[in-house]
């Protein structure tokens, strides 16, 4: 699904809401998760019933090119992570 498709499928879901309330209310709450997750001492950002956004740091190491096996070094690097909620993998899974 595109964001398209879900600002449409809300629009509809709502009544009396345009698109561009909508879009607005989505790029809001984005915009808050990524606050959050910067913001935040655990870097976390929870959903009650959807999951858990989290930030992970992975710390600079050597690893081997596969092609040659030289040694390279792998910076540093900050990535997000996403634990479903249990209600969700339930709701998923019927």
């Amino acid at each position: 699904m595109t964001k398209a498709e879900l600002i449409d499928i809300v629009t509809e879901k709502v009544e009396g809401v345009s698109k561009s309330q909508v879009n607005a209310v989505y790029e809001a709450i984005f915009e808050t998760i990524v606050r959050a997750l910067k913001e935040d001492e655990k870097h976390r950002y929870q959903v009650n019933n959807f999951g858990t956004f989290e930030l992970k740091h992975r710390e600079a190491r050597k690893g081997r090119n596969p092609a040659t096996g030289a040694e390279i070094d792998i910076p540093a690097q900050t990535s997000i992570g996403f634990r479903t909620a249990s209600t969700l993998k339930s709701e998923l899974s019927k």
